[in-house]
């Protein structure tokens, strides 16, 4: 899937994927960790 923006930082990759599911969400990623943010709660 494209990724459509990519941030790093303090060893932190941060990205949103092009025409993903609902609702809208970016990913944090860090070593072997990852979460899905939703944009409009902010929930993990």
């Amino acid at each position: 899937m494209p990724t459509i923006s990519i941030s790093r930082f303090y060893g932190i990759v941060v990205f949103m994927n092009y025409n993903e599911h609902n609702p809208p969400n970016f990913h944090a990623i860090y070593q072997e960790q990852e979460a899905s943010i939703d944009i409009q709660t902010g929930l993990v």
